[in-house]
């Protein structure tokens, strides 16, 4: 499989704020946008627009004389639905022609437009300005006649008219107030920004995306793929203090519209992309779906009006499914935050009757099951198709608003066969109150992080270079990665040696390490009394998991029948040799007998420090010192497989 590198992990700590231009990083998604900002602490953090709302909706409301951006435009839905501009995103840089006209009509819909051929547009209705009065005559003005009147001539009404905007054009001024919220936070112009695109974007759509944010006043940085973003904030100190510098780490990004999964291989910080799939077979909007019909069924039941919403065929209570839509996203946001009863509330939902309705977390589960079924399914088949167990996966991050339903842990983590020991934000708890585990914020956090790092790169020859990797460019990115583990056997016997490998193995370049790499770990080596001599092997080895059935002891009561035990699956991982390399020797001149009464006592040791370089071309150097002054050295080379 074809894959390339994303991005170097960098700790937000060693941003400081007061060095950093004003940069900011946008999460453009087809529903809400965030944006992050550096902080006086240094940190990136999402801030709040002048609505208060840190989850922006991508919405654009035309109410008259007035525009609506945000959250304030989805309650146009309910009686402007028609002026009302939603889901525009996925659409930018699309033809006419490519988009399904099948789309649901809940807000302004797509029109051809009628002056450029193929191009997707949207019609409103608005009231323009009418025009400003004749000046005032006076006996100076040259305006005057026989007839003018020196009383001043009223202003006219607005006029009603329709206007024509493209997808680039609402996504112009879309972005535009993002921007501006963020000035209005900073206090000063912003230089630049870094957008998220979904991994579904094409080249074009790209391009209309960049035209569109230069259109609106934003210098473009980079443009940064969502699970290049989630890998950036998820690499950085403030995450990952607990975490191992190498480990295998799965995006779990439920947006309204599609499931997408991106399997990483982090190492020391640089993110290598094993796998990744998306599919609109399932999505956030299915939960909403589900939730719209049970609050509908209970206020029929309620009331014994009839609300039909979300129909397959027929007319639905089209006003009456936008408030409970409205309404549901603070049902959401309630179930996730906790575990007790979350009420939906709607005045006058339909006939003038008011609605307030309750769900539970195990209710809610019970009734979205299908969804995290579904999610659990899309992630098993991931799996598969990267060859990879379950079991190797280190963590799990969370993205987007239905990231934050704990219900969709607990699915993936009984469904799937991961380790009970998996990293994830909510074992950590680093997802309460908006924490640095937070989904709805990790891909805007990023992006600031990302958008310092490529704006602090010097304008100079120097770096012209590296300037080059952050620009787009078509061409594939042909990075390769290591297939097996690499590091050292250290031949021995004892209570910590490795009967199936004959010695003490300490790995230093894993498996699927983009290349070129540099490693080096270092640790102790027993030494023989009579030849103070450090030998060390150096292997390739396959990392796999062995499952092995097992019978599990169930507890019985003394006046119950005798059970039969269960026959249980459990995983152990399990490393093989498959190829020699060759043997470093040294002659050790530091070595330290061990003093005291321990189980070491009496025996000789010494420090090595052991490092490997791995050309892209597979070429290994591996150098061996002895650490202290004086201290013995050296060295092996292997070739690149087939020079």
């Amino acid at each position: 499989m074809s894959s390339k590198p994303l991005t170097n992990g960098t700790s937000e700590e060693t941003l400081p704020s007061s060095s950093l231009p004003p940069i900011v990083g946008i999460n453009f998604g087809n529903s809400y946008a965030s944006i992050a900002v550096f902080t006086k602490e240094g940190l990136a953090e999402c801030i709040a627009n002048e609505d208060g709302e840190r989850q922006i909706a991508c919405a654009i409301s035309f109410q008259g004389e007035e525009i609506y951006i945000g959250n304030q435009a989805t309650h146009q839905l309910v009686k402007n639905s028609k002026n009302t501009i939603t889901g525009f995103r996925n659409l930018l840089g699309k033809k006419f022609s490519e988009i399904p006209q099948s789309q649901s009509s809940k807000s302004a819909p797509v029109i051809q437009h009628p002056n450029i051929p193929d191009e997707p547009a949207y019609k409103v209705a608005v009231l323009q300005p009418a025009p400003a009065p004749l000046p005032q005559s006076t006996h100076n003005s040259s305006f005057n006649t026989p007839a003018a009147s020196h009383a001043p001539t009223p202003r006219s009404e607005p006029v009603p008219a329709e206007r024509i905007l493209t997808v680039s054009e609402v996504t112009t001024l879309f972005i535009a107030s993002l921007v501006e919220s963020a000035e209005n936070f900073l206090g000063k112009k912003v230089q630049g920004a870094v957008l998220t695109v979904p991994p579904s974007f094409s080249d074009s759509q790209k391009d209309a995306l960049e035209k569109a944010a230069t259109a609106a006043g934003v210098r473009v940085l980079q443009l940064l793929d969502e699970a290049a973003a989630a890998a950036v904030t998820s690499t950085s100190d403030i995450w990952a203090a607990e975490l191992p510098h190498d480990r295998t780490q799965l995006i779990v990004d439920l947006g309204c519209s599609s499931l997408s999964l991106t399997l990483l291989s982090i190492r020391a910080g640089l993110a290598f992309v094993l796998a990744s799939s998306e599919t609109t077979e399932v999505s956030g909007l299915q939960i909403d779906d589900i939730l719209i019909k049970f609050f509908a069924a209970d206020f029929t039941k309620k009331t014994k009006t009839p609300l039909t919403v979300c129909p397959s065929s027929g007319v639905a209570d089209e006003r009456t499914e936008a408030r409970l839509r409205l309404a549901i996203e603070h049902t959401k946001r309630t179930i996730s935050a906790s575990s007790g009863a979350a009420t939906c509330s709607v005045e006058s939902l339909k006939d003038g009757l008011d609605y307030t309705g309750a769900i539970n977390r195990m209710r809610f589960d019970l009734l979205v099951r299908s969804v995290y079924a579904s999610a659990a399914a899309a992630v098993s088949s991931l799996l598969v198709a990267a060859g990879i167990d379950a079991h190797l996966v280190d963590e799990i991050v969370y993205v987007g608003g239905a990231g934050c339903l704990p219900g969709l842990e607990d699915a993936l983590l009984s469904s799937v066969s991961f380790r009970e020991d998996v990293g994830t934000p909510f074992a950590r708890g680093t997802v309460v109150g908006g924490g640095v585990g937070d989904p709805t914020t990790v891909l805007a956090r990023g992006c600031a992080v990302q958008g310092a790092l490529v704006a602090g790169i010097p304008e100079d020859e120097a770096h012209a270079e590296l300037r080059k990797a952050y620009e787009r460019s078509t061409e594939v990115n042909g990075v390769r990665a290591t297939s097996k583990t690499v590091g050292v056997l250290v031949p021995g016997a004892g209570p910590d040696v490795d009967a199936a490998l004959g010695g003490v193995w300490v790995p230093v370049v894993y498996n699927e390490t983009a290349l070129p790499a540099r490693r080096a770990v270092r640790f102790d080596v027993e030494l023989a009394e009579d030849a103070k001599k450090v030998a060390l092997e150096v292997w390739e080895v396959t990392e796999s998991i062995r499952v092995e059935k097992v019978l599990e002891a169930v507890p019985v009561e003394d006046d119950e029948d005798e059970e039969e035990p269960e026959e249980v699956e459990v995983r152990h991982r399990e490393v093989k040799k498959d190829a020699c390399f060759g043997v470093v020797l040294l002659d050790a001149k530091l070595g330290i007998q061990t003093k005291g009464k321990g189980k070491d006592a009496g025996k000789w040791f010494t420090t090595v420090e052991v490092q490997f370089i791995v050309e892209s071309s597979g070429a290994l150097k591996v150098d061996v010192k002895e650490l202290g002054e004086g201290g013995a050295t050296g060295s092996l080379t292997v070739a690149a497989p087939g020079s």
